[in-house]
């Protein structure tokens, strides 16, 4: 699938995940994407190789009492943090680290409908942003929408075509303020995709912006 993948994650995105700095949601979607795309999961090695270098040129620091301690029982406990960690990709149609969050594949999601055949399911992370499996019918449009912030949208299965571009299996879409779009699943296969958000999309239709506290988009 590598090989066919054409819209891959920015350099900032990278080093953000490198840092541990991107909330919850957005690091799903970021080691979901790596975990299917050789040539960011590359770019992610090079970061981490340059950040573990500048780490070592830093004076140390004298640690607080306690730290140690407290270090060795997260360890113990499994409590290592919410970023997941860079996954192999393991059989089905999710992703390894998706997989973690569902607790199995696609069999394992629990859908709620939202409306013209589309479903999603809300995956559980810090609040700092939102995650959301979306199973799109073929043939069928997400609603007219803008962005008060940041969207990721990572195709799973399938594929999507919006006023941006075509975007199919492992590829990545950044949308962000100035991006207005109307993704519309292809006609031959539904389309399935991981979409990150850090604020609540701005629809254009009524409809959709009566509904939208209730499905939490």
């Amino acid at each position: 699938m590598t090989d066919k993948i054409k819209h891959h994650l920015t350099d900032a995105l990278l080093m953000a995940y490198s840092a541990g700095t991107l909330p919850e949601a957005f690091s799903l979607t970021v080691a979901a994407h790596i975990s299917m795309c050789d040539e960011c999961r590359a770019r992610l090695g090079a970061f981490d190789t340059v950040g573990g270098a500048l780490i070592e040129s830093c004076e140390t620091a004298e640690l607080s009492s306690g730290s140690l301690e407290a270090t060795l029982n997260r360890i113990k406990s499994g409590d290592m943090g919410n970023t997941p960690a860079k996954p192999v990709r393991r059989g089905g149609i999710l992703p390894a680290p998706v997989q973690d969050y569902v607790g199995g594949d696609l069999d394992a999601v629990k859908w709620k409908p939202v409306g013209m055949g589309v479903k999603q399911a809300i995956l559980t992370t810090s609040r700092d942003a939102t995650v959301r499996l979306l199973y799109i019918p073929a043939g069928a449009a997400v609603p007219d929408h803008g962005h008060a912030g940041t969207e990721l949208t990572l195709v799973l299965k399938g594929a999507f075509r919006d006023e941006m571009d075509h975007f199919g299996p492992g590829d990545i879409e950044i949308a962000n303020e100035d991006v207005d779009h109307t993704p519309v699943a292809d006609i031959g296969e539904d389309c399935i995709c991981l979409a990150a958000t850090d604020a609540p999309l701005k629809f254009r239709g009524l409809i959709p912006r009566i509904a939208q506290p209730f499905l939490r988009i």
